[in-house]
């Protein structure tokens, strides 16, 4: 590409790239195992304009913020040796850049008719939240996430997030609970009871089902004060009690079981207490799988087993597998979901059941892979009790 060419992509983009900006992308990649396409908008960060650059690079996404001067002359170089097009729109006006495969450039360039597009400078754009933020909420304030006036507190954006997104996965599943009689739902290993608390407002103030809600852990300043905050909101049917997963006989049907971070077979006695109960729905994160850890032997994978890491983290997963196997065998649709990035938590695995009644023809399956990995677990035997 000749000086005069780069001259006139680097005028076009000086003009384009301004606080007027609505969006430009490249696209047309010249390379294939390269930077396939790149999206850039204005942003606002601690009053200075920046623009945001956005570049994929197969399924990996790359984010660069860039003052004025630096922008350009990054786009400049990507249309001379990455890109062979960009679509650039304004506030005033709509530019075309196409680069031919003989590094001619043509630009065209159309004035906006009609009204203009609205432009946002924030630097991360607004997620809609099922909780959302500006309206005060009563426990979020009380557990140290919202401040009285809506706001999320900083420090805590990332529990704010989680608690949404378990929402989100409640919300996924609403067609399957009845919404003209009292449901029933247990919180096994309840804990602070972020969640068993957004659950009761979700549920039933923002959805209008009629539920009761039980949570349960074995820490009693932790109930007490779970308890004072319920009661305190008036929420009528959302009790608190010490317990045991493994003993708890409370009730005799339950519509939903949750149980979140109940740490190694913990999580087991929810599940088969779900599966007794009939449960409909089954919500649960699993924690500190040590039972598959202790046991898991197998020469072939051997290699990998001799490291710790490895194979806690292989240990973990198997568990994981083997147990949503076990609920699709008792008449359970099972997923294995992301639960939050795991930048925040490497225990992030949600299992979902849904009772549906058919159960899966898989005990053959189960039980090879049992043998393979040298495992006996706990769900197993108390299923089978």
């Amino acid at each position: 590409m000749d000086t005069q060419m780069q001259q006139t992509i680097k005028d076009t983009l000086a003009r384009a790239i301004t606080s007027d900006l609505v969006e430009a992308v490249f696209s047309n990649p010249r390379l294939k195992n390269e930077i396939v396409k790149c999206k850039v908008r204005p942003v606002m960060i601690k009053n200075s304009l920046l623009f945001q650059i956005e570049e994929w690079k197969g399924k990996q996404v790359f984010h660069q913020n860039l003052a004025q001067k630096e922008t350009i002359t990054h786009l400049s170089q990507s249309l001379e040796t990455r890109f062979r097009q960009a679509q650039i729109s304004t506030l005033s006006e709509d530019t075309s850049i196409l680069v031919s495969k003989k590094g001619t450039v043509t630009v065209k360039t159309k004035k906006r008719t009609g009204k203009a597009p609205t432009v946002s400078l924030t630097h991360n754009r607004q997620k809609r939240y099922l909780l959302e933020e500006g309206g005060p909420v009563p426990f979020l304030i009380d557990l140290g996430v919202m401040t009285p006036e809506g706001t999320i507190i900083r420090s805590r954006y990332d529990k704010y997030r989680q608690i949404n997104r378990f929402l989100e996965f409640v919300e996924d599943i609403l067609p399957q609970l009845d919404k003209n009689r009292e449901l029933t739902i247990l919180d096994f290993g309840c804990g602070k009871s972020y969640l068993t608390f957004a659950l009761y407002y979700y549920l039933k103030l923002l959805k209008g089902y009629s539920i009761r809600i039980i949570g349960l852990d074995l820490k009693e300043d932790v109930i007490r004060r779970c308890n004072a905050l319920a009661r305190s909101y008036g929420y009528d049917t959302l009790h608190f009690l010490q317990g045991d997963i493994a003993d708890y006989t409370g009730v005799s049907q339950v519509d939903m079981v949750v149980t979140l971070h109940a740490c190694d077979t913990a999580t087991d006695y929810a599940l088969a207490k779900a599966v007794c109960w009939n449960a409909k729905v089954i919500l649960s994160v699993p924690c500190c799988q040590h039972e598959l850890n202790r046991q898991i032997k197998n020469d072939i994978l051997e290699p990998a087993l001799k490291y710790g890491i490895i194979k806690e983290r292989m240990a973990a997963l198997f568990t994981d597998a083997l147990r949503a196997e076990r609920l699709e065998s008792c008449g359970y649709r099972t997923q294995l979901l992301e639960f939050i990035d795991m930048e925040h938590t490497p225990k992030n695995i949600l299992i979902r059941a849904v009772y549906q009644g058919t159960s899966a023809d898989n005990q053959e399956s189960i039980a090879a892979l049992e043998s393979f990995l040298h495992a006996d677990l706990t769900l197993k035997k108390l299923l089978n009790e």
